[in-house]
């Protein structure tokens, strides 16, 4: 029997439902806002005021945040600047794929229909030598794990 080491999480990729992605498109430097969260409804009961019960009502989830050193020539980028500059949504189905030693899948997050929440970028600071960053932010109808 092999033992089992968890996977590690810097070996990842990112792939849009886009018809032109580039080459560089799917590479991020950090994924977040994988995960969801069972929201709930506070019922009083009545007559009773030591009871106050907490019912499951719906899921709910976080915005997916991408990060990753900026392209000056990304069909990713041109999506996002036609969502927020001219509101035109056309949401596309982002999976982040997490990847063993050999690149083969270990396990996939589906995030459907995703449009653009927001995107930004890194300042900028004489000072220091660090990479300029930018940051996306999507919403997404759903969210599965396959």
């Amino acid at each position: 029997m092999m033992a089992y080491y968890p996977p590690v999480g810097f070996h990842f990729k990112v792939t849009f439902g886009l018809s032109s992605v580039g080459e560089h498109d799917f590479r991020f430097q950090e994924v977040s806002g994988i995960g969801m969260e069972l929201e709930t409804i506070t019922h009083r009961e009545g007559g009773q005021n030591r009871f106050v019960h907490k019912l499951p009502s719906r899921t709910s989830h976080d915005p997916l945040v991408l990060k990753r050193g900026l392209l000056t020539d990304s069909a990713v980028i041109s999506w996002c600047r036609k969502a927020i500059e001219e509101l035109d949504i056309s949401p596309v189905n982002i999976q982040v794929t997490l990847l063993n030693e050999q690149h083969e899948p270990l396990q996939a997050y589906n995030f459907f229909n995703a449009w653009p929440l927001k995107w930004s970028v890194s300042g900028f600071n004489a000072e220091e030598s660090r990479l300029v960053i930018e940051s996306m932010e999507f919403n997404y109808q759903s969210f599965s794990i396959g």
